[in-house]
């Protein structure tokens, strides 16, 4: 069993205006989990998607299909 550590971090995208999520890719090929958090919340809870689940939202984003804020 591994005791690997997640490895967080923000987009480059990401402006600091306090609405940003951390994402510890690191643990997709080890684990087969991505966490993401809230950035403002570093010790709260992590949602755990499968590496597929977050290249879908990933493809998804660059295409639009969330719309803009």
């Amino acid at each position: 069993m591994t005791t690997e550590s997640p490895r967080w971090f923000k987009s480059s995208y990401s402006d600091n205006g306090g609405q940003c999520v951390e994402v510890a890719a690191n643990l997709a090929a080890s684990h087969g989990v991505v966490p993401v958090r809230d950035s403002k919340n570093p010790t709260g809870p992590s949602l755990r998607v499968t590496p597929d689940a977050f290249a879908s939202f990933i493809a998804g984003t660059k295409a639009g299909e969330f719309g803009t804020a």
